[in-house]
């Protein structure tokens, strides 16, 4: 397993994509790159650490309660410097150096994602995109807004499974066409009944099921759709200048979701092919799977967290391809009650007044 770092050809600085020009820059000599020319160089990359270090590693998580037991060592390839991750971490950045780092080893063989959509907003874009939502806002803490926390500002890929299928299927129910009408002082009712059939193919594309078990899927699901023909074969370059998790959900763990939620809508489809009735009663459905299409995708996601005093955890996050945004931000009930309080004076002063001019 190992840690890859891409080095710029010029001045051997990191290399990092650069969403807004889709290139890869270098942040030292400001030189970019394509994609074709990434593809050309030869990774810097450092071998896992040596199983010594892990054995050392271990036994302070041991000493610590555990709590480190899936974490990893990593040795930059930049500086040197060991870089602890947790099970799931496929890129991240070095806390010395803070060169960009991605742990190769995470995403190989069946790890390996099929497709990535890269970011399409930088992080300055996404950085003012974030203060004129909240700003937007009266009563947000100015502690989720400041200096300090805007700096922890993050580009994350989350894993996810996207299935494409076509199913066949076919539909027999019974409907009704109920006539009325009146003739003198009688009415007339008159009730058709008919044996309706329904059958077809139905391609469904682009279902979406998280991949990561600690994930909050808000964070992710909240920014949902993305333009899925967008995405692009996975390269590790694109994961240069952000965080990505990788999957600890495989598809066989959500393939029945998949299948369930296809064969609800296509029947929902179905049902709804059938029309000028005035009643339908669908008696029988049968369907099958005719082809099926599962893609290990990362989707890029800006997001930000913030610890509320009451011990919940607010979050903000930005779709890194769309800039759909969707949050659930906390309340300065200080501000809350000295705004009530300004107005009650406000009115108040304004009903003292009116009472003198009448």
């Amino acid at each position: 397993m190992s840690v890859i770092s891409y080095k710029c050809p010029n001045c051997d600085g990191e290399l990092i994509f650069d969403p807004k020009t889709q290139k890869y820059k270098c942040e030292y000599c400001f030189s970019m790159f394509e994609q074709t020319e990434l593809d050309a160089m030869q990774p810097a990359t450092q071998e896992e650490q040596t199983e010594e270090a892990m054995d050392e590693f271990s036994a302070e998580s041991a000493e610590n309660g555990g709590q480190d037991e899936e974490g990893v060592i990593y040795t930059c390839p930049s500086c040197g410097a060991e870089i602890v991750t947790d099970a799931t971490t496929a890129a991240t950045f070095c806390y010395y150096c803070h060169n960009p780092v991605v742990l190769g080893g995470r995403l190989s063989g069946e790890n390996m994602p099929n497709k990535i959509i890269p970011f399409a907003i930088d992080k300055k874009e996404a950085e003012k995109k974030f203060l004129e939502y909240v700003n937007s806002k009266k009563f947000i803490p100015r502690a989720f807004f400041n200096k300090k926390q805007i700096e922890l500002f993050s580009g994350v890929y989350f894993p996810y499974w996207v299935y494409n299928t076509s199913i066949r299927g076919r539909m027999t129910a019974e409907a009704q066409k109920v006539r009325v009408w009146r003739q003198g002082d009688t009415e007339f009712t008159e009730t058709r009944f008919f044996e309706v059939e329904r059958e077809g193919k139905i391609g469904l594309k682009d279902m979406t099921e998280n991949a990561l078990k600690k994930a909050n899927h808000v964070l992710a699901d909240g920014v949902m759709p993305y333009r899925f023909e967008e995405a692009k074969p996975f390269n590790f370059g694109f994961l240069s200048g952000f965080l990505a998790e990788k999957k600890d959900i495989e598809k066989e763990e959500v393939s029945n979701t998949f299948q369930t939620e296809a064969k609800d809508y296509a029947t929902k489809l179905l049902r709804e092919s059938i029309d000028g009735y005035s009643s339908v009663q669908s008696k029988h459905s049968s369907f099958s799977v005719a082809d099926e299409d599962y893609a290990y995708t990362l989707l890029p996601v800006w997001t930000i967290t913030y610890p509320g005093k009451n011990g919940k955890t607010y979050y903000y996050s930005m779709n890194g391809q769309t800039g759909k945004i969707c949050g659930e931000l906390p309340v300065d009930y200080k501000k809350v009650g000295m705004t009530a309080l300004i107005t009650g004076i406000i009115v108040f002063v304004l009903g003292i007044l009116g009472g003198l001019l009448i």
